[in-house]
């Protein structure tokens, strides 16, 4: 299964981002971000966006750089710890137009465990 990670502005979260990318076993990891976000750990790819745009600008933005970087499964997991609501929203809104299902990722003491 491939990995969707949304990475915003709010540094303390990225460590629940880094370790659903480094504690599951991922087909592939697509980080979504904006210019002005640090890199993430090699291995993954990356999605740049800019989350200036108007909502529905911001959606049809990742819906086009997501569909380039999806292999085409039917579903997806996503992180999306860190961001904004109107990022969140965006990035949900985009895959599902695409569309490919969500399952939402997280790391619990228990491991990564889906959420739904």
């Amino acid at each position: 299964m491939e990995l969707v990670a949304l990475v915003g502005k709010d540094e303390e979260n990225w460590g629940q981002i880094n370790a659903v990318i480094k504690k599951g076993t991922w087909d592939k990891v697509l980080i979504v971000k904006t210019a002005t976000t640090s890199n993430f750990p090699e291995g993954t790819e990356t999605v740049e966006v800019d989350a200036n745009l108007p909502l529905a600008a911001l959606k049809q933005e990742l819906l086009v750089s997501l569909k380039e970087h999806l292999s085409g499964d039917f579903e997806v997991a996503l992180s999306i710890a860190s961001g904004t609501g109107k990022e969140h929203m965006a990035l949900i809104s985009a895959l599902l137009s695409i569309p490919v299902g969500i399952r939402f990722a997280v790391y619990t003491k228990s491991g990564v465990e889906f959420i739904n």
